[in-house]
């Protein structure tokens, strides 16, 4: 799992399959105390996050495609699987 900041929506008129139909946000990796670490990357949401939230990203396909139930879906790779409440040491 990959802690990261959602920092921004993605709109495309044109999606690969298993993408359609789903919200794409770009997300930032993040370590504990909430700086960046590493590069952006998109994920497909499924938990109803937002600009500015600290999520949990599942960035394994196989994973990504059991929670979405569509094992047929090769294309999926990073899916946000929670909204982080609160991170303490």
């Amino acid at each position: 799992m990959i802690l990261a900041k959602i920092i921004g929506n993605v709109v495309s008129t044109a999606k690969e399959p298993g993408y359609e139909s789903r919200k794409i946000l770009l997300v930032q990796p993040i370590d504990p105390k909430g700086n960046p670490s590493g590069k952006s990357f998109l994920a497909i949401d499924t938990v109803q996050s937002g600009i500015g939230d600290t999520v949990l990203i599942l960035e394994e396909g196989g994973s990504a495609r059991s929670i979405l139930d569509e094992a047929d879906t090769f294309t999926i790779k990073s899916i946000i699987a929670g909204i982080v409440d609160q991170i303490s040491d």
